[in-house]
C-alpha cells in the first residue's frame, strides 16, 4: 500500500476527511519553500500539493498564475522544485504531490524527471492539461516508480467518461468542484455538490476523491465531506497568504499554521470534533 492510500484509509478510519493544500514551488523564495510546507504540515494538512511553475499555467486563477510569475523570477525550475521535496521528506513523511504541467515533464524526458521525483520522495503527480489518451506511456513510467497518478475530472465530465478516469487514476481522483480556474470563492456552489452527488455511486469502494477549485473557507471544506468526499483541496488561500507576506517568512509561516488548523477542523466528523474537545480539556 502506498503513502496516499495510506493516509485516505488511516482518516477513514479516524472519521476524517483529508486537508489536502497547495502552494507553488520556490514562491516567494526558493528557500522558503521547505520550510511552508512544514508549517502546511505542522498545520494539519494530510497531503501536500507542491506545483512546478510553468509559464502557461491554463487551469489557474490570478492568485496562483502570480505565484508562478514570482516563482519563475526566482529561478525556479522542475529539478530545484523536486529538490525541496527531498529536505522536506528529510523532517516529514507526509504525502508530496507534484502539481505541474506536460511541457516540463515532456522537456526534461518521462524517465529522468519520474527517476529524480522517485529518488526525491514524491507520491503523486497531478498533470492537468495531460488527457488520459494520451497517458498511457506517462502511467507506465510512473507506475515502474511506484507514484500515484491522479487525474482529474469536472462538472461536464459524462459519466462513461469518469469510469474512464477512473480506471486509470490513482491515490485519488481530483474532482473540479466548478467550472472556470483556480481561485478562492465567498461561496461554495451548488454545483459542487450536485457534482459530488453524481459521482460517488461510481467512485464509492473504488477510489478516494477530492474536491478542489474554489475552497478557501472550514464552511467549504465542511461541505463537501459532509457530502460523501474523501478529501478538499485548498490552494489560492494559502497562495494568498504567501502573497501579502512575501518580506517576513516568520509572520507568513505563523499565518499558514493558523490557516491549515482552522481548515482541518472543517474534514472532522462530530465524532472526531468530540474527541478533540475532550483532549483540549
Amino acid at each position: 500500500m502506498r503513502a496516499i492510500e495510506r493516509v485516505f484509509d488511516r482518516l477513514n478510519e479516524r472519521g476524517e476527511g483529508a486537508l489536502i493544500a497547495y502552494v507553488a514551488g520556490g514562491d516567494p523564495k526558493l528557500s522558503y519553500t521547505p520550510r511552508i510546507v512544514g508549517a502546511l504540515i505542522n498545520g494539519g494538512a494530510d497531503i501536500v500539493e507542491l506545483g512546478i511553475p510553468f509559464s502557461d499555467p491554463i487551469a489557474d486563477g490570478p492568485t496562483i498564475q502570480a505565484a508562478t510569475v514570482r516563482a519563475l523570477r526566482n529561478g525556479a525550475t522542475p529539478k530545484i522544485v523536486l529538490e525541496a521535496v527531498q529536505k522536506i521528506k528529510r523532517e516529514h513523511d507526509t504525502p508530496i504531490v507534484i502539481l505541474t504541467y506536460y511541457n516540463p515533464v515532456f522537456r526534461m524526458g518521462l524517465k529522468a524527471f519520474f527517476s529524480l521525483a522517485e529518488s526525491c520522495g514524491v507520491d503523486g503527480i497531478i498533470v492537468p492539461d495531460l488527457p488520459i489518451e494520451e497517458a498511457s506511456d506517462f502511467e507506465k513510467v510512473a507506475e515502474t516508480h511506484s507514484i500515484d497518478t491522479i487525474f482529474l475530472a469536472s462538472p461536464s465530465t459524462p459519466i462513461q467518461r469518469l469510469r474512464k478516469i477512473i480506471d486509470h487514476t490513482s491515490g485519488f481522483l481530483y474532482l473540479v468542484s466548478l467550472f472556470g480556474v483556480t481561485g478562492a470563492r465567498e461561496r461554495l456552489q451548488d454545483l459542487t455538490v450536485q457534482t459530488i452527488r453524481r459521482f460517488l455511486p461510481y467512485t464509492r469502494g473504488r477510489i478516494p476523491v477530492a474536491v478542489g477549485f474554489g475552497m478557501s473557507e472550514p464552511e467549504h471544506v465542511k461541505t463537501v465531506i459532509e457530502n460523501g468526499v474523501d478529501g478538499a483541496i485548498v490552494g489560492s488561500a494559502f497562495v494568498k497568504i504567501i502573497e501579502e507576506n512575501q518580506e517576513d517568512i516568520d509572520e507568513l509561516v505563523k499565518r499558514m499554521e493558523t490557516k491549515t488548523r482552522q481548515l482541518k477542523r472543517g474534514t472532522l466528523s462530530k465524532r472526531a470534533l468530540e474527541k478533540l474537545k475532550n483532549i483540549q480539556r
